[in-house]
């Protein structure tokens, strides 16, 4: 069952702020120290440099073993509370060049001009870039997908926002159908993506799930608001076979284990107008 709750928000918002204006990070820096050392984390327990371990790892990535707020998490309906007054996810998506790159641990779409933004909470968040996990990273009730999009934005002062697509087996997802092509070829060098548009990117649904935590991988920085799109949407096993392929070995199953969450409000937008059902 998922709470019905109507009250204001307000609180939680405020608290929000408090959290990210505390954990100031340079997204773009991490990217670029992700690539350029790819090998100091794995997915595989047991090599001493796996998920349990990446706090060990790095003096800078401590948030791994001993955050609070961790991602990601599974969403229990029992849980969960509902506020429509979260509203609609506001995007302002717009084309604009973007490369393929593989990161070792992923393979990543970045944009190199303005592509829009989206805004949470009065905060415009640009669009960045999007990459996938395989299997999917954040669970529903215990169940776990075959594969995740990650959708990243930065604020202008460092505070970063994730949207999470999940997928099951099923008919090609367009996305990666436009993409194939590229990321079966992408090698160590970038490759031109040309003008691309990212609502290329389909939600299929307005109802989501809204909650603090953070990055999935080193360093782990928490402050991080994830929207989680309740649509479970479709991939083939070729593409996310693609996906796997591409990576560096090691890294096919590029999915971080869920964290302890009994701490974390999750919360659930859905449309008024379909009250309080998921």
């Amino acid at each position: 069952m998922i709470f019905f709750h109507t009250n204001p928000i307000t609180i939680f918002l405020f608290l929000t702020s408090l959290i990210l204006s505390s954990h100031p990070y340079n997204f773009s820096a991490a990217s670029d120290s992700e690539v350029d050392d790819e090998t100091p984390f794995t997915y595989t327990e047991g090599t001493g440099k796996g998920p349990k371990k990446w706090g060990q790892i790095d003096p800078h990535w401590k948030a791994c073993g001993n955050g609070k707020m961790q991602s990601p998490i599974d969403l229990l309906n029992r849980r969960v509370q509902v506020f429509p007054s979260l509203g609609k996810l506001k995007r302002d998506y717009q084309p604009a060049p973007a490369v393929v790159k593989n990161r070792g641990h992923d393979i990543t779409v970045m944009w190199k001009g303005d592509a829009g933004k989206i805004n949470i909470n009065g905060t415009d968040y640009k669009l960045l870039q999007f990459h996938w996990h395989s299997p999917s990273e954040h669970t529903f009730n215990g169940s776990r997908y075959d594969l995740e999009l990650h959708i990243v934005h930065l604020s202008s002062s460092g505070e970063i926002a994730v949207v999470g697509i999940v997928y099951k087996y099923g008919r090609p997802d367009p996305l990666l159908s436009k993409l194939f092509h590229h990321i079966k070829s992408v090698g160590k060098e970038e490759r031109d993506l040309g003008i691309f548009n990212p609502g290329a990117i389909k939600f299929g649904s307005r109802k989501y799930y809204r909650y603090i935590g953070s990055l999935t991988v080193p360093p782990c920085t928490e402050g991080v608001i994830w929207t989680i799109v309740k649509k479970v949407r479709t991939v083939s096993r070729e593409q996310v076979r693609a996906l796997r392929e591409a990576v560096h070995d090691g890294f096919e199953a590029n999915a971080r284990p869920t964290q302890r969450s009994s701490d974390i409000a999750v919360e659930f937008y859905t449309p008024k107008e379909n009250g309080g059902s998921t």
